[in-house]
């Protein structure tokens, strides 16, 4: 049985998912086989809040070099964009961030 940690991993802070903030998306990373349903309603018992919607989106590992060894690669991983309703609360781990 997997818990709502196990699906939703850590949150991503960088510069172009906190220009969202305003609008109330929110970028998580989260588990490769977690569907739409699984993220949202782990999203919603985690924080508290209402997910309007999710977009999810497989990130590719890269390429990467190990010195005169053969390359290696970066894990790859999963992507969801969260946007919350209109009347949700916000998610207060992020508003600091801004």
């Amino acid at each position: 049985m997997r818990t709502v940690y196990d699906i939703v991993l850590r949150p991503i802070i960088s510069e172009q998912s906190m220009e969202h903030v305003d609008l109330k998306k929110y970028v998580f990373e989260v588990a490769r086989d977690a569907n739409k349903l699984e993220i949202k309603k782990a999203i919603e018992e985690i924080f508290g809040v209402e997910v309007d919607k999710v977009t999810t989106l497989n990130m590719k590992g890269k390429k990467k070099r190990v010195g005169r060894h053969p390359e290696g690669s970066r894990k790859a991983w999963k992507k969801a964009v969260v946007r919350l309703s209109d009347d949700s609360k916000t998610i207060e781990f992020f508003e600091g961030m801004v």
